[in-house]
């Protein structure tokens, strides 16, 4: 029997996210392999019509799932033993697609959120849930990282917030742990004004916040130094092959979202 849900605004777009993934393992010539997506999809009491007919959010999240993983992967093999601290993390699958990689997997979410995941997903060590926010501080309390290299994953989330929500965000992060790196997701402000996509408009969710690059975002939380960038182009061209034309041009590089790599400063 399937199990309905019942979410609206941002909350709602994990449960689009999810699709996406869930449709593009469904493909013989799948670029992601997410199993357990296809799982969920198939106990939710749903209507993705409007998210199957969604070009752009499905692309989206399909690049930015390969790009990702990729980046994860690499680092978690150069860093044993990190404790990966995952904000928003929706209905997301990547704990599972890494494990054996990681120490501990943290997903963090709002409490809302995180009643429908552990609705579905009964997450036991060395993977847990956390029902808070972001914006609060008290989560840090249920992480075990004393000592650990922590890399922070911020996916699908900032382009709903507003800057003081990014500053609050990466204030708790940094005041908390030692040694920690951040890939976060970001949305050129250009996309935020002038682009829309169906079913997030659908779900009463709004595009709020962008940024042009890593140094502009530097900028707002000083505490951090940027070591990467990687357009979300890397992830279309696997995708659509044209991408691996139009991507080398910088009008398209830039108003694609970007996967930026932060540091706290003075760690080297």
């Amino acid at each position: 029997m399937k199990e309905k849900v019942n979410v609206t605004g941002v909350p709602e777009t994990m449960v689009q996210t999810l699709y996406a993934r869930a449709k593009e393992t469904k493909k013989q010539n799948a670029k992601i392999k997410d199993e357990i997506a296809v799982e969920l999809v198939e106990k939710l009491d749903y209507d993705f019509s409007i998210a199957d007919k969604d070009n752009a959010m499905n692309y989206g999240v399909i690049a930015r799932t390969i790009v990702l993983d990729r980046m994860v992967e690499q680092y978690l093999k150069k860093h044993e033993n990190t404790v990966v601290v995952n904000i928003a993390c929706g209905l997301n699958t990547r704990c599972y697609r890494m494990k054996g990689k990681y120490l501990r997997w943290y997903n963090v979410d709002l409490p809302e959120t995180m009643k429908i995941r552990s609705q579905f997903l009964t997450e036991t060590d060395p993977v847990y849930q956390i029902a808070k926010s972001a914006m609060d501080d008290s989560y840090i309390d249920d992480i075990d990282y004393h000592g650990k290299n922590i890399l922070v994953i911020i996916e699908g989330l900032t382009m709903y917030l507003y800057e003081k929500d990014i500053r609050k965000m990466f204030s708790i992060i940094d005041k908390s742990f030692q040694k920690v790196t951040v890939m976060v997701e970001t949305m050129s402000p250009f996309v935020v004004k002038h682009m829309k996509e169906k079913s997030i408009e659908g779900s009463n969710a709004k595009f709020t916040w962008g940024v042009k690059n890593g140094t502009e975002l530097q900028r707002i939380i000083p505490a951090f130094s940027v070591r990467q960038e990687v357009s979300l182009v890397e992830g279309m061209k696997e995708l659509m092959p044209v991408y691996c034309v139009i991507g080398k041009i910088p009008a398209v590089r830039n108003i694609s979202n970007k996967i930026i790599v932060l540091e706290k400063r003075g760690r080297y």
